[in-house]
This record gives C-alpha cells, sequence and structure tokens, in this order.
C-alpha cells in the first residue's frame, strides 16, 4: 500500500506541477472551447481571481504531493478543486472524464491512506 500511495502522491504531484506551471507561464496553447464549455471558461476568466487561485492551490498542493512534505494538509486543501474537475468534466467535457475520476479517485485515495491524522477533526469533546 505504502508504494501505491507513494506512486499515485507523485503522478497527481507532476499532474498538478505541469497544469499549474503551464498556466502561469503559458508553455502550451489553450485548448479551443466550445458551447457551454466555453460559456463557463469565459465566466472563469472574466472573474479574473478565480483561475489564478485554483492554479495557485494546485501548485502549492502539487509541491506537496512530490515533496511528501504536508501531504495531509495538501490533500484537504485540494479536495474541492478536484471536486470541481470532476463536476465539470461530467458536466461540460465528458470526453476528459477519465483523467478527471483519476484525479479525484486518487485524491480520496491519498486521504483514505492518511485518514489517521485526520481522526482529530472527527472528535466529539
Amino acid at each position: 500500500m505504502k508504494i501505491a500511495t507513494i506512486i499515485i502522491r507523485t503522478i497527481l504531484g507532476l499532474l498538478f506541477l505541469y497544469t499549474s506551471i503551464s498556466y502561469f507561464l503559458h508553455l502550451s496553447p489553450e485548448p479551443v472551447s466550445t458551447g457551454d464549455f466555453k460559456a463557463f471558461q469565459l465566466g472563469l476568466v472574466a472573474s479574473m481571481y478565480l483561475l489564478p487561485l485554483a492554479k495557485g492551490v494546485e501548485l502549492l498542493c502539487g509541491l506537496a504531493f512530490v515533496t511528501g512534505k504536508f501531504t495531509t494538509l495538501a490533500n484537504l486543501v485540494i479536495l474541492p478543486v478536484t471536486l470541481n474537475i470532476l463536476l465539470i468534466n461530467y458536466f461540460l467535457t465528458p470526453e476528459n472524464l477519465p483523467l478527471a475520476i483519476f484525479v479525484f479517485a486518487g485524491n480520496i485515495f491519498l486521504i483514505f491512506t492518511h485518514w489517521e491524522n485526520y481522526k482529530g477533526l472527527f472528535k466529539m469533546d
């Protein structure tokens, strides 16, 4: 289980690092979007803060996953982002759904493998 955790954590970390660095440094061209996803994407861009915020969170969590430091915190911080990735792809771009499922399932898997660290959050005093 430990090897699987390291592999999933590293793959997710590299994926988050690639997408965030690519966004900030404009390394790859923006894919052409159409239909409802284009309208959604225009709204994200128009907000002026939401995309940089999400990409900043991806960058920090990607660093945490790759280095293996603060993974317990990074798992929780990235959870809303991975849930949004899953739902956006489910409703707007189903052709990208397999990757979105992998990212969300990987995040849930990492939370499960670090569950002992989260037990204090659910304590009733």
